[in-house]
């Protein structure tokens, strides 16, 4: 390993600690938060190595997003659209006879 690789290596770890920070703010737990930081810094050295820019670029981008996209909010939504709703009784009334 060179000391260009090295450095990109810390420019790309300090570029990751932003959307970890993010997450660490909105109270994710610390596992969940070292897991990503490595993920991502080991998909981003792995895409400049082997890809080059246009990988880092689609790397980075999903790393700024994730943040933003709880996994918990997904599901809640996906609960509200597919829960069963009550029945409405649309059953006509008989209006001639007394209730009772």
């Amino acid at each position: 390993m060179g000391p260009t690789t090295i450095a990109l290596s810390l420019l790309l770890a300090l570029l990751v600690l932003v959307p970890t920070r993010r997450l660490a703010l909105a109270g994710s737990r610390r596992e969940t938060l070292a897991a990503y930081f490595l993920g991502v810094w080991l998909l981003s050295v792995f895409a400049v190595v082997a890809g080059g820019p246009r990988v880092l670029l689609a790397v980075v981008l999903v790393a700024y997003v994730a943040p933003f996209v709880t996994v918990g909010a997904g599901f809640d939504a996906l609960r509200r659209r597919f829960a069963p709703r009550p029945l409405k009784d649309v059953t006509p009334r008989d209006r001639d006879q007394p209730p009772g």
